[in-house]
C-alpha cells in the first residue's frame, strides 16, 4: 500500500473514524484557527457543481498549546457550530468533517503544521481505500471558490495523469475594502504576477504561484515529497517548489479561488502582513525588484549547458563574462562547490539540468535578488518593470 511507511513515520492517530467511501477521489483540507466565518467557505463549496467522484472536506480546527482562552473558546464554538452544520449539509457526494480542536506543540504551531496534519489525514483516508491517485486540495478558511472549482480540479488530473500537483488561479476578495487597502491588494497581485513571469523569463523551469489556499497534489506525490513541512509561514512556497522536482506541477486556470485580502499579524510574511505594512507606511508596494536583475540571471542560466562536467578554471572564465551582480553573488555563495557536487553525481546533461536547478532553486533566486538589490540595484517602479518584462518576453 502506497502510504504505509509514510504513515508509520508520522505515527498519527486518525482524526476521523468514519470509513471513507471507495469512491472518494478528492479531499479538501481547510486549517481553521479563530475563523468565525468559516461557514462562508463551506457554503461556497456546497454551491459547487459536483464531480464524478465523491468529495470529502476536512476542517481542521487547531490552536497552539499556549493559545489564550479567547482563542480556545472561539475554536470550541466553531467545532460545535460546524458539527451541527456538517450534519445538516453533508450528502452522499459531498461530506464535511469538523475535527479538533487539535492542540499543537508551541514549537511548531502554525499554518504549516496545521495544513500538514490535515493533509496527512487525507493521505490516511486515501491509503485505506488504496487510492494513490486521490487528489488532496489545500484551501483556507477565509477563501471562497468558484462554482466549477471541484469539477475543474477533477478534470485537470484526469486529463493530465502524469501531473503530481497543480496550482489554481486566484484573485483576492476586494469587496468593501477601503481605498488604500484596495490599492494595496491590487499592487500586490500585480507584483506576484510580475515576479512569477520574471522568474520564468530567466529560464528557471519551475515558475509558479505558491498560495496555500490555491493548490492540489496527488496523495502519492504528497507521500513521495515527504508530506507538508511544519513551517509557521511560507509552508506552501517550500512544499510546491520541492514538489516540482518530482514531476510536472500544472496550472488550473479554468476556475478561481478567492482568498481574503484581510490584514493579519498571524504570520511573519505573506499577504496579510504585507498589506498591514503597506497601510502603516512601512512597505512600498509600488516598488519591486528591477527587471535588469532578472536579465542578468538569465545570462547565467543561458549557459547552464556549458557547466556540465566543467573544470574550475573553465567555470571561472565563464564567471568573468557574467554581469557583476551575478559574478559577485556566485563567488560569495560559493556556488562552484555545489556545481562540482552536481557534476560528480550526474552522468548526462539531462540529469545535470534537473540537479542544477535543484541547487539554483527559487530560494537561491530570491537570495540573489536581495543580494543584487543591496549592492548593485535599487527597487524600481512596479509598472515600469512590468512594461520592461512585457517588451522582452
Amino acid at each position: 500500500m502506497f502510504a504505509k511507511q509514510y504513515l508509520q513515520r508520522q505515527n498519527n492517530s486518525p482524526l476521523i473514524f468514519q470509513s471513507p467511501s471507495e469512491d472518494v477521489g478528492i479531499i479538501v483540507v481547510i486549517p481553521c484557527l479563530r475563523e468565525p466565518e468559516v461557514e462562508k467557505t463551506l457554503v461556497s463549496l456546497i454551491k459547487c457543481d459536483l464531480p464524478k467522484c465523491k468529495v470529502e472536506v476536512i476542517v481542521l480546527i487547531n490552536h497552539s498549546e499556549i493559545a489564550g482562552a479567547e482563542t480556545q473558546q472561539q475554536n470550541e464554538r466553531t467545532k460545535i457550530t460546524l458539527e451541527q452544520w456538517s450534519s445538516r449539509n453533508s450528502t452522499n457526494q459531498l461530506t464535511f468533517f469538523a475535527v479538533g480542536p487539535l492542540v499543537l506543540k508551541k514549537k511548531w504551531a502554525g499554518a504549516g503544521l496545521a495544513r500538514k496534519r490535515g493533509m496527512d489525514e487525507a493521505v490516511q483516508r486515501f491509503h485505506r481505500i488504496r487510492r494513490p491517485d486521490g487528489i488532496i486540495v489545500s484551501l483556507d478558511a477565509d477563501t471562497l471558490v468558484e462554482r466549477n472549482y471541484l469539477v475543474e480540479i477533477e478534470r485537470h488530473f484526469s486529463e493530465n495523469i502524469k501531473d503530481v500537483g497543480a496550482t489554481i488561479a486566484f484573485r483576492h476578495q476586494k469587496e468593501e475594502l477601503e481605498p488604500v487597502h484596495l490599492l494595496g491588494i491590487q499592487l500586490y497581485e500585480k507584483y506576484m504576477d510580475y515576479y512569477k513571469n520574471a522568474i520564468g523569463f530567466t529560464g528557471y523551469p519551475y515558475p509558479m504561484f505558491t498560495v496555500g489556499s490555491a493548490f492540489s497534489v496527488t496523495a502519492d506525490a504528497y507521500v513521495k515529497r515527504g508530506g507538508m513541512n511544519r513551517r509557521q509561514a511560507g509552508e506552501d512556497f517550500y512544499f510546491l517548489q520541492n514538489l516540482a522536482y518530482l514531476g510536472n506541477v500544472g496550472e488550473i486556470n479554468t476556475t478561481t479561488v478567492f482568498p481574503s485580502a484581510r490584514l493579519s499579524d498571524r504570520v511573519p510574511f505573506g499577504t496579510g502582513p504585507i498589506l498591514q505594512k503597506w497601510i502603516n507606511g512601512e512597505e512600498n508596494l509600488q516598488q519591486t525588484y528591477c527587471f535588469q536583475a532578472f536579465q542578468d540571471l538569465k545570462l547565467f542560466f543561458d549557459v547552464q549547458e556549458k557547466l556540465f562536467k566543467i573544470t574550475q578554471n573553465e567555470y571561472e572564465k565563464i564567471i568573468l563574462e557574467m554581469p557583476s551582480p551575478v559574478a559577485k553573488f556566485l563567488r560569495k555563495d560559493k556556488f562552484w562547490e555545489e556545481l562540482n557536487n552536481v557534476n560528480e553525481n550526474c552522468a548526462n546533461p539531462k540529469s545535470f539540468k534537473i540537479r542544477f536547478f535543484q541547487k539554483f532553486n527559487a530560494f537561491k533566486i530570491l537570495k540573489f535578488l536581495n543580494f543584487s538589490h543591496g549592492d548593485f540595484y535599487k527597487k524600481s517602479d512596479l509598472e515600469e518593470q512590468i512594461n520592461l518584462l512585457n517588451q522582452n518576453s
